[in-house]
């Protein structure tokens, strides 16, 4: 007698056919397509954004260049290009000198807050001392104070007591004692750094300046490179402070105040204004396109701990 085995498949297993096939053809164009509108819908929203940004400074280019009759109409688009509208902003009297201030303000700036201000945060950060707490209350309090409280004390200190009012110097030199805001935003950034590090280069042999030029900078390049471009962009936009201190000496004006005393003299000439306002905003713009990377590292690994 022949006895016949038959095997059934497993109960989990489905027919493979042309209709399960053709249903997850269907289901991959699906979530294709919908993975399409959502790319379209961000970045339709990100252009849009972006557009919103950038026209202004496109507005500013093509008025840069149009002639000095084109410029006073409502056309969006230049006859003729006039790159020479730069050369005469360049070459106009005083724009110069007004660009050396910038730079020596925002350069001298920049090094002296980072310089005095690394060690205080290293200080409040990693050091365990009496009135610590107290100490980072008053860097606190003092960023909570507005610069125009104080402005006329500071005014007739540096007028009265050290008569060096008509120059820049009393705006650089308090830069040199310290910055309430790059106090505390390095110390925020310098709490994320483990003390293991800083033990062991003790055990090393290193002291607390070695160890701070050695270990603690290297690893706070991003927190240091965020509260100097902080600065430089603060000095180099600076208003309030050169009309304050070098108003009545047109050889310390910088460009932020030297582009008023422009705009003035060339008030039907918007075609100049808009070529010296690019001018002015472009070493700023350069600047933050070639270190934003650590720019937005530091700020964003900056206040992790508390």
């Amino acid at each position: 007698m022949t006895h016949t085995v038959t095997t059934r498949p497993p109960a989990s297993a489905k027919p493979v056919g042309p209709l399960g096939t053709a249903g997850r053809s269907l289901a991959a164009r699906t979530a294709r397509r919908k993975a399409l509108l959502h790319w379209i819908a961000v970045h339709c929203l990100g252009i849009t954004a972006a557009l919103f940004f950038v026209m202004p400074f496109v507005f500013i280019l093509l008025t840069s260049l149009m002639d000095d009759r084109q410029a006073l109409t409502s056309a969006l688009w230049p006859r003729s290009w006039n790159w020479d509208n730069y050369a005469n902003v360049w070459n106009a009297p005083g724009f110069l000198t007004w660009w050396r201030n910038t730079l020596m303000y925002a350069g001298l700036g920049t090094l002296f807050t980072v310089v005095s201000s690394l060690p205080v945060a290293y200080a409040l950060a990693k050091f365990r001392f009496r009135g610590r707490r107290i100490a980072t209350m008053l860097v606190i309090s003092a960023m909570m104070l507005p610069p125009q409280v104080i402005i006329v004390p500071m005014y007739l200190f540096w007028a009265k007591q050290m008569h060096m009012t008509g120059s820049l110097w009393p705006l650089i030199i308090p830069m040199a004692f310290g910055d309430a805001f790059s106090i505390f935003l390095l110390r925020q950034f310098l709490l994320t750094i483990p003390n293991e590090y800083l033990d062991a280069a003790k055990v090393d042999g290193c002291g607390e300046l070695r160890t701070l030029l050695r270990i603690v900078v290297p690893l706070a390049k991003p927190g240091i490179a965020a509260v100097a471009l902080f600065q430089f962009f603060y000095c180099w936009n600076d208003y309030f402070g050169p009309q304050i201190y070098a108003s009545d000496n047109p050889a310390a004006w910088t460009l932020s105040y030297g582009l008023e005393s422009f705009k003035d003299n060339h008030h039907t000439n918007w075609n100049l204004t808009m070529a010296a306002t690019l001018l002015v905003m472009a070493p700023v713009i350069i600047v933050f396109f070639f270190a934003q990377k650590a720019f937005i590292e530091g700020v964003t690994l900056t206040g992790v701990k508390g």
